[in-house]
């Protein structure tokens, strides 16, 4: 889609608590766990890992038929 969203990573009022990283896939295009294997293969939360914050993953599917979430997973 060629979007990337930033909100909250820095602030003058503090800091969020958790960094949720989202990938998402076009039925066809690949699974959820293709998903969740490309934010680890491409290092999506590396920049996060040393604050102690928490990490969340979540991988989404895309159906083409239903146009909507045909499947979804969270770590």
């Amino acid at each position: 889609m060629g979007q990337y969203t930033a909100v909250e990573v820095r602030s003058a009022a503090g800091r969020a608590d958790a960094v949720y990283v989202f990938e998402f896939k076009f039925a066809g295009a690949g699974g959820v766990e293709d998903a969740l294997e490309q934010i680890d293969g491409k290092g999506y939360l590396i920049p996060y890992t040393a604050n102690g914050k928490r990490l969340v993953k979540a991988g989404a599917v895309f159906g083409k038929e239903s146009r909507t979430l045909d499947e979804w997973k969270i770590v």
